[in-house]
């Protein structure tokens, strides 16, 4: 029997892990982690993590061929195919400080699989890395091998949140690189047939290390450019009086654009997009390329742009102020279907209320009370650090409450923004809501998930991202 172990029981490997184990019941299957309470919860009924469909495919291979444990080592060492899945935060102080990589983790990783392997393995790095982290993980493995052959192969993960399960049953691709040698090439064969019980073969690219590398730098950069694209035009069609909905619509239908990630937002978050850009921006001027890594630059630009304008949108229509206002936050995670909560724009515009001294009333179906405080208390590119190694009880924001219903946040609220799109905030009562509210009754949908005129009938004052001006906001200014 084939044993793949998986090092990392995060949003990428026990997802992915668990997609391979169902679909394939022959090839044993071990997700670990050095983290006792969150491989507990792997093995428990709550799993750490939310996923649509995630608890379906867990609960129907646990203890038969997928496995979560803490025994790195052991796993490790009988392992034939190890995916690394650890994190590559970025970094918060040396060289290339807050935009290159840090590769702690990755090494660390590599070093122990060179210490407890007995056999050949082939590694293959999940995690999003910097191009040629291949080269140096190789390095460490081949120096400290004993003998031993590994081959490095990158097979990087094109994951949604909120839709990861389905993308794993029916992925666009997936890419796998490695070395041009014999020895390289049986490596790709061999993965290659893990995930061609399943997966067509039109949709396995094969390529080199540092080709599958950079791809997926380059895929996330493309995608979050085009969600800055549309919203630097959101901003336009605000002073214009054009609907960025419309435009989006119109543009989208070119078949050379395409409509996906033209939603005009308060703006992009999750795990990958800033960091990853970061990233690329830092490559671009380690090897000379200043104009290069300034046109990526702008992407993060737009984004901070982005959440600034909202926040500045709230306090001059709220008379210039919001101290000492209560202001209802409808979501916290950074898109639906998920319980994540990192770079979340929800975060930004929190902080630039609280800044003002507003008295926020948080709630999102999916992400708890600690994890709420934590996010507004942390520093900046810390959340992507092992939790042993953050504050263990950052100090709680006193002008924060988390409350699990969203009329109890909206209860006398002077205003109301939506942060993500969760299904459930089109469908409420908002005529309750506003007459539970105090007067005049503000909504700022960082998300466009109202209807704008419906709730201007009911008598909120609405600004939403990109469309046609309220006119009580319509003269006053959009930017501090």
């Amino acid at each position: 029997m084939v044993k793949i172990c998986c090092i990392g029981a995060g949003y990428v490997g026990g997802p992915t892990m668990a997609v391979i184990a169902l679909k394939c019941p022959l090839i044993e299957v071990v997700v670990v982690d050095i983290s006792v309470s969150r491989i507990t919860a792997w093995n428990s009924e709550q799993l750490p993590i939310y996923e649509p469909g995630l608890d379906e495919v867990v609960k129907q291979c646990r203890g038969k061929n997928l496995f979560f444990s803490f025994d790195v080592e052991r796993h490790v060492s009988e392992a034939d195919i190890i995916f690394v899945s650890v994190n590559t935060p970025t970094k918060t102080q040396g060289l290339g400080a807050g935009k290159a990589a840090d590769l702690t983790y990755w090494e660390s990783a590599a070093r122990m699989i060179a210490d407890v392997s007995k056999s050949d393995k082939i590694v293959v790095e999940k995690s999003t890395v910097p191009v040629k982290t291949a080269e140096a993980i190789e390095k460490i493995l081949t120096h400290n091998s004993k003998g031993i052959k590994f081959q490095i192969l990158s097979n990087p993960e094109f994951l949604a949140e909120g839709t990861a399960i389905e993308d794993l049953f029916s992925p666009d691709r997936v890419l796998i690189g490695g070395r041009e040698t014999p020895d390289g090439q049986k490596a790709i064969k061999a993965l290659k047939a893990v995930y061609a019980h399943w997966v067509p073969e039109e949709r396995i690219i094969c390529t080199n290390l540092w080709s599958a590398e950079l791809s997926k730098l380059a895929a996330n950069a493309f995608l979050a450019q085009r969600i800055s694209s549309v919203n630097a035009m959101s901003a336009l069609c605000e002073a214009t009086g054009a609907d960025v909905s419309q435009v989006a619509h119109a543009v989208g239908k070119d078949t050379r654009i395409g409509a996906k990630f033209l939603n005009a937002s308060v703006g992009f978050g999750g795990s990958c997009f800033q960091k990853d850009i970061l990233n690329l921006v830092y490559i671009c001027e380690c090897n000379g390329l200043p104009e290069v890594a300034n046109y990526w630059k702008q992407v993060i630009k737009v984004n901070d742009y982005q959440k600034n304008r909202f926040v500045n949108r709230i306090v001059s229509s709220m008379f210039n102020t919001v101290s000492g206002k209560k202001i209802a936050v409808l979501g916290f995670a950074f898109k639906k279907d998920t319980g994540d909560t990192r770079e979340t724009p929800a975060i930004d515009v929190c902080k630039g209320l609280i800044d003002d001294k507003a008295k926020l009333s948080i709630y999102d179906p999916q992400v708890t009370e600690d994890q709420i405080q934590r996010d507004l208390t942390l520093n900046k590119f810390d959340w992507d650090h092992p939790a042993h190694l953050q504050p263990l009880s950052p100090a709680s924001k006193k002008d924060i409450t988390v409350v699990w219903n969203a009329y109890e946040a909206t209860k006398d609220a002077h205003g109301i923004c939506i942060l993500t799109e969760w299904d459930e905030f089109k469908n409420l009562d908002f005529q309750k809501i506003y007459n539970n509210m105090q007067k005049p009754a503000f909504l700022f949908d960082g998300r466009n998930v109202v209807n704008p005129q419906k709730l201007r009938d009911i008598g909120f004052i609405v600004y939403s991202i990109g469309k046609p001006l309220d006119p009580w906001i319509k003269d006053l200014p959009a930017v501090a």
